[in-house]
């Protein structure tokens, strides 16, 4: 599986070939099964993962035990907790899988060592970190304080992938409804046909 990590290191643009030759050794495919962690709720966060095939979400339980979703991620994508991986900290979110998935993986000592070989490594990382930052700016931008037809109509224009292969209770949860008003939401639009 590390041809497709192989092939998206390729389109960046930020590593050579020989680079990405020697990057990819270090990164280990974890094999998850629909319902399997990657990383859990209070453990230390050792790995950075990249999504092969497959796809995740992340959560952290509040106080009645009940999951808050915070985000779902697809193939070429960086998973991880990253400040918690960064600091080695205990993760403060759980990141699990939502279908049978392969994550590349690469432990914070390889991350390091790698780091120190290839400088341009931190390129890639930066490009990353300004993903996860864009992602979450357009969550609060779009999701934030907005009706429960409105969350879901930006669903259906932007983020179509969602509705596609994320089940309603997760899906709810992220975006901060119950499922009865999800489901209130998707017959509105249908029965309106407002997009």
């Amino acid at each position: 599986m590390t041809h497709v990590l192989t092939n998206y290191l390729l389109s960046k643009g930020e590593l050579s070939e020989e680079e990405i030759s020697f990057s990819v050794q270090f990164f280990k495919p974890t094999y998850l099964k629909k319902g399997d962690f990657f990383i859990r709720e209070d453990e230390p966060c050792r790995h950075i993962g990249f999504i092969a095939s497959g796809a995740i979400k992340a959560y952290a339980l509040d106080s009645e035990g009940k999951e808050n979703v915070t985000c779902f991620k697809f193939e070429n994508e960086f998973v991880t907790s990253f400040s918690e991986f960064v600091a080695q900290k205990e993760s403060r979110r759980s990141i699990r899988a939502i279908e049978d998935s392969v994550i590349c993986s690469i432990s914070y000592a390889d991350y390091h060592y790698l780091l120190r070989q290839v400088t341009a490594w931190n390129g890639v990382i930066k490009s990353v970190m300004e993903r996860e930052y864009g992602q979450k700016e357009s969550y609060l931008l779009n999701y934030n304080n907005k009706s429960a037809r409105d969350k879901y109509r930006y669903l259906l224009s932007s983020e179509p992938i969602l509705i596609q292969r994320v089940a309603t209770q997760d899906l709810a949860s992220y975006l901060g409804i119950t499922q009865r008003s999800l489901t209130r939401a998707k017959q509105q639009i249908l029965r309106l046909g407002i997009l």
